[in-house]
């Protein structure tokens, strides 16, 4: 299993149920490397999605606690043990909090956009630098044209 995620310069990825800003070449580079993949979210993060749909292309797999939940064009599971058993090796976990820290132990990369930004925030993932399980595997230049400062970097677990 993998994961994708944005992050700030402090590991922030959301604020008030929303990432925290927008980036064309990071949601083009999210939707080639998912595309085809089942992804693996948590239904506060699918109603962030465009029109609150699922994402076309991928097998979506929703987490969430709440037990009459059903939601068309996804599978909902409401516990770990239910969707690991489902949940294909090349499976995708995009978000949000509470599903990325449910499910890290699970994944084996990690891929990352690092924002060279701070912004206020009141969701995090866990800081992979400094965490002796992960080591960074690829590191990309920064790219030069975009208007908001960032590097792709990817983990594996160590």
């Amino acid at each position: 299993m993998k994961a994708i995620v944005a992050v700030d310069q402090n590991w922030a990825i959301g604020k008030d149920g929303n990432q925290l800003c927008h980036i064309s070449a990071d949601l083009k580079r999210f939707k080639e490397l998912t595309m085809g993949h089942p992804v693996i979210l948590g239904r506060k993060t699918l109603s962030t999605l465009p029109g609150g749909r699922p994402l076309k292309g991928r097998r979506n797999l929703i987490l969430s606690r709440t037990a009459s939940l059903q939601i068309e064009g996804t599978e909902v599971y409401h516990d770990i043990a239910s969707l690991l058993v489902q949940a294909p090796e090349d499976s995708f976990v995009i978000g949000g909090e509470r599903v990325f820290l449910s499910l890290l132990d699970h994944c084996d990369t990690v891929y990352v956009t690092k924002i060279f930004q701070s912004f206020s925030a009141d969701r995090w993932f866990p800081d992979l630098d400094r965490d002796p399980a992960w080591r960074i595997a690829a590191e990309e230049e920064p790219p030069d044209k975009e208007e908001t400062a960032f590097q792709y970097v990817t983990y594996e677990r160590a």
